[in-house]
Order: structure tokens, then sequence, then C-alpha cells
């Protein structure tokens, strides 16, 4: 494994440490309905992308000049994945929703062996179970029960297929620069705008801090996030990216736990145990400096 690719290895995990801010900065925005809040972010994270390209002094519309894939895949990873989310939300109980979309880790390790040049190992798929189950015990603290079938059970069974399917597939377009995310990010902001138009009654932040936490969700978690997952997927191991995206459930229940909108339990070090010894298990390889797969 190069130093090339276990750097973009770490640059994606700072996609997962970013989404560990998600819950928190979620809940300081205030009432925004989760559509308009989505195209909030993504609004914010492209205006950031446009000033460095202008600051740059490069052309904007040059910068979106990609394969038509490359779209059809970015727009359907950001918007694609968000909107199945809402739709399970809202059919789905959350606690059942929440664990079904979180599958999306352990689909990319399973499906990064049939990229070429990938091999799964025994430690990779383990330490991807390892982590689940530890997901499981934050999410499914009440218990988990699929008392029916219902339209927001295959809306999470979606999210997971749509954004391990993005992660992956993402890897064929490892020509096209990370910073196109902005493009789409626009789009997915303008299509979240008309869903939201469509479904919800706009509601804006009701302060200076609501505010700060939609910016901070469009420069962190909703937004940069992806620029990092981008550079991660197409050149960092996609194996242990995959399980260690595990750690965003319980990064993110720690960083509540310290703002004091959770509390520390037996549960929480459980699942830290299961998690980032799965995460370290299947990052063996990269762990051990001169070890090659």
């Amino acid at each position: 494994m190069t130093a090339e690719r276990n750097r973009a290895t770490l640059i994606g995990v700072g996609a997962i440490l970013l989404w560990a801010l998600l819950a928190l900065f979620t809940a300081a925005s205030g009432s925004v309905p989760p559509l308009q809040l989505t195209a909030m972010s993504f609004l914010v994270a492209f205006i950031i992308a446009l000033g460095i390209w202008i600051r740059r002094g490069e052309n904007p519309l040059r910068r979106l000049r990609v394969p038509a894939g490359a779209w059809v895949l970015g727009v359907t990873g950001l918007f694609g994945y968000h909107a199945m989310y809402f739709v399970a939300l809202r059919n789905a109980p959350v606690v059942d929703a929440s664990l079904i979309a979180y599958l999306w880790p352990l689909l990319i390790v399973l499906f990064s062996a049939l990229l070429p040049g990938e091999r799964l190992r025994w430690f990779h798929v383990v330490g991807a179970l390892a982590g689940f189950a530890g997901a499981a015990v934050i999410v499914g603290a009440r218990g988990v029960g699929f008392e029916e079938l219902s339209s927001g059970y295959f809306a999470a069974m979606a999210c997971a297929l749509i954004w391990s399917g993005y992660s992956t597939l993402n890897r064929h377009f490892a020509a096209v620069p990370s910073d196109a995310v902005g493009g789409f990010c626009a789009v997915t902001a303008v299509l979240a705008c008309l869903a939201h138009l469509a479904f919800e009654q706009t509601v804006w932040p009701a302060s200076i801090l609501e505010w700060l936490a939609v910016f901070g969700l469009g420069l962190g978690p909703v937004g940069g996030a992806f620029f990092l997952w981008d550079h991660g997927t197409k050149r960092g191991d996609l194996r242990v990216l995959g399980a260690a995206a595990y750690l965003a459930p319980l990064l993110s229940t720690l960083v509540l736990i310290a703002a004091g909108e959770a509390a520390a339990s037996l549960r929480i070090l459980v699942a830290c145990v299961l998690i980032t010894g799965g995460a370290a298990l299947a990052a063996k390889e990269m762990l051990r400096p001169g070890r090659t797969p």
C-alpha cells in the first residue's frame, strides 16, 4: 500500500470526522425543515467552492466540464441519498430506518472486492461487521423491531445502496478533480429546494447561532465533507474507509455528550470498543508501514 493511497485514505477519514458534527449542527439549526436545511447547506458548500475557484483565477464553468457519467453519479449520490433518507424517516421508525441506512459502510467493504486490483480479506469483513454491531448498539438502544414492511424500510435500504454504490463507482472517475463536487452540490441544492417547496413549509433560522449552524453544516458535514470523501473514495482504500465510517455515529454521540445533549453510558463504551476495534482490524495493513497487501 503506497504512501499516496494512505494519505488519500486519511483524507477520506476526514470526511467521517466532519460527519460526526452532523447531529450537533442540525440540532443547533433550530426548526428549519430537513429539505430546506439540505438546500441551504449544499448552497453554502457550492458558494465556498465558487469562491475558491474565483480566488484561484479559474473559470468556474470550466471546472464543471466533467463527463456526464460523473454528473449522474455525483447528483444521484448526494441528492438521492438525502431524499431517500427523509422518505425513510417519515415512513418507518427512526431507529429502524437509521440502522438500515447505515448498512452502507458494510456494503462499501463488500462492493470494493468488485473493483480491479482490490482484494477483500477476512479482517476487512470482520472489521466492518464489528463496526455495524457497534452502530447497532448506538442506534438501536430501544431495540430494533421490524413490525411491518413499509415504503420507509425500502427507502432506507435505497439509502444504503445509493451511498455505497456512489462511493464504490466513484473510483471509475478518478480522473475527475474533486472540486467538481461543487457543481454536484449546486444541483443538489436546487433539487432539494424544489422538494422543499413541494413538501415543506419554509422556516428561516431564528437567531445568529442557528444561521451559524447552517453555515457550519455547509462548511463541514453537509458540504465540505463530500470533497474529502470524493478524494478518499477515488484514491484511498475503500475497505478501510468502509469500516472506519462506523466511527461517525460513535463520534457523533461523543460530541453530543460533550455538548451536554446526551448522557454517557455502558452502551457507549461497548459501541466504542466494537467500532474502534473493527476499524483498527480493517486498517491493519495500513497501520503496518512497509507491509503490502
